[in-house]
């Protein structure tokens, strides 16, 4: 499945079911360009078992603000609408992989 970027309107929607991972970014952000190949990995790697979206917080303030946000990236799992868990700035495609198969557990 191909990471699809989400916004303000259809967040809650893409993110009820499942384990979803939401990154939180910004064109600007230098370790957002860092984590997106990281995310691209895990993607081709759970495909099957994980949605990962994307938010860019320029455009979609209400999301971010709701979410509380304050740097990025932030990444939320979220396990059928809910947060599961949440890392804050760049991480390593192990350490990412290991939080998502927490909630796959």
């Amino acid at each position: 499945m191909a990471i699809s970027q989400v916004n303000d309107a259809n967040f809650a929607e893409e993110t009820s079911k499942g384990i979803v991972v939401a990154d939180f970014w910004a064109t600007w952000c230098g370790p957002c360009k860092m984590m997106a190949p990281v995310l691209e990995d895990v993607d081709s790697e759970l495909a099957d078992k994980v949605k990962i979206v994307k938010l860019d917080v320029d455009e979609n303030q209400a999301t971010a603000s709701k979410y509380g946000v304050m740097s990025i990236p932030t990444l939320f799992i979220f396990k059928d609408g809910e947060i599961a868990d949440k890392v804050v700035g760049f991480t390593p495609k192990e350490a990412l992989v290991a939080r998502i198969n927490q909630q796959l557990a």
